[in-house]
């Protein structure tokens, strides 16, 4: 259960950039939990996520050398999560179809597959962990990174472009 969890049912397995396909599931599963329950349902399902994600990796890792093998792409998932959150936010808040903030999802996806990629600051700081801990929490600040520069984008382009 623990190999299926922190591979998303196997995504992680996809090639090339197992990363990227998490990272693509995790938009769609947050569509989908919008369409489910809005913003409150994907905000608990990213909290659920991270904890049964964490358990998961430290699972299927314990013992190996390897502490972030990349077919677990849960992490992904959960950071991927954590940048929509924005996104899913401003389409509750203004009852719209969430699909309406398409440049959001999109920007979300490109944004934080950059600092998942390029793990500045306290992103390469949790990676440099080499627990199960740290392979959660690198997702975890990439998706805060992404998530305010997804908020600045959102500003620039409704408040100063007019978009």
């Amino acid at each position: 259960m623990s190999k299926i969890i922190a591979t998303v049912f196997y995504v992680g397995y996809l090639r090339p950039a197992p990363g990227t396909w998490g990272s693509g599931v995790g938009v769609l599963g947050a569509l989908a939990l919008h369409y489910l329950g809005g913003f409150p349902t994907l905000l608990v399902a990213t909290i659920f996520v991270f904890f049964l994600g964490w358990w998961a990796t430290a699972r299927v890792t314990k013992g190996q050398e390897d502490h972030d093998p990349s077919e677990i792409v849960i992490d992904e998932v959960a950071g991927q999560w954590i940048t929509l959150l924005v996104v899913s936010y401003g389409a509750w808040q203004i009852d719209i179809d969430p699909l309406r903030l398409y440049p959001g999802w999109i920007a979300g996806f490109i944004l934080f597959r950059y600092f998942d990629i390029t793990k500045p600051l306290l992103v390469g700081w949790a990676d440099r962990r080499q627990d199960a801990l740290g392979v959660m929490l690198d997702d975890v600040f990439a998706g805060v990174f992404a998530a305010i520069c997804t908020i600045i984008l959102a500003g620039l382009s409704h408040g100063l472009l007019h978009l």
